[in-house]
């Protein structure tokens, strides 16, 4: 496996390479919360000697209600990832939904994000391949729930017939699992590393219960938040080069999957194990 780099900020990801954290809000709120967020995970991950990209998404369109918070959206939501970058020297990693948003979206984030609901939409995986090597930034693909982790072959040739200089990354975010459940099987980083590309691990959204939270009597997902750190670790114990965690200052006030958010005061103690195991098995 090659390592890919950002070279614009001197992050590498791959075997050999240190342990990427892309780490930040599930969707934004507001910017103070956003410029809170990053400056406390870019002090700890400056402390802990790891590359730091701020995650945060401008919409989530795939909510269980049509009343759930979705986020600014683009024209409100780039400027505030933008603000952030400026701010604090950051990468940042967002996601999108639709092919015609692909070029905006590269323009701000150096490393996008294929929502693994949409990874088979070839429009979209062409648009997005497409506009992130005109950028010299990271496709980050996350497999979808119901893909076993050797048919993400189809994914990144998709993306190379359409850009053939794409730097790509498969992501794991969970398989259903029955109803209402995702599971991890962490066999599946080594099988996805065996494509070739660096393979990072979303903990937090694979402890997700899908339409499964009590509170809303299943008008939303449910979560396992104890999970996240158990998976996280699990994955970087398996050869993961990178982790995708959400945290935030009051997780139960969250606007988006709070049951599955992590307290930003557990972050400094969960990255330091992370890159101790990292250092171990890399």
């Amino acid at each position: 496996m090659n390592s890919l780099e950002l070279k614009q900020h001197g992050i590498k990801i791959g075997d050999g390479e240190k342990l990427v954290v892309m780490a930040g809000l599930n969707v934004l709120e507001d910017e103070g919360l956003a410029q809170e967020v990053c400056a406390e995970l870019k002090a700890i991950c400056a402390d802990l000697d790891l590359p730091y990209i701020f995650k945060a998404s401008w919409d989530k369109a795939n909510r269980s209600s049509i009343t759930s918070y979705r986020g600014p959206g683009m024209e409100k939501g780039l400027p505030m990832l933008a603000a952030v970058k400026a701010k604090h020297g950051v990468p940042v990693v967002t996601d999108l939904h639709e092919a015609a948003q692909a070029e905006a979206v590269a323009e701000i984030a150096e490393v996008v994000q294929l929502p693994a609901f949409l990874v088979r939409q070839t429009d979209l995986v062409v648009a997005t391949a497409r506009a992130v090597a005109a950028q010299g930034g990271w496709l980050h693909a996350k497999k979808a729930q119901f893909l076993a982790p050797w048919d993400c072959a189809n994914i990144i040739s998709k993306s190379r017939e359409a850009a053939p200089d794409v730097q790509i990354i498969l992501c794991d975010r969970g398989t259903s699992f029955g109803y209402n459940n995702l599971v991890v099987d962490m066999l599946g980083i080594p099988e996805m590393k065996k494509l070739g590309v660096p393979v990072t691990m979303d903990a937090t959204h694979a402890v997700q219960l899908p339409g499964a939270d009590p509170r809303t009597a299943g008008a939303s997902t449910g979560g396992r938040r104890d999970g996240v750190s158990v998976l996280a670790k699990s994955a970087i114990a398996a050869g993961a080069n990178g982790v995708f965690l959400e945290f935030h200052p009051r997780p139960d006030e969250a606007l988006c999957d709070a049951p599955s958010c992590l307290p930003l005061s557990d972050a400094k103690e969960l990255l330091t194990t992370l890159r101790d195991i990292h250092g171990v098995v890399s």
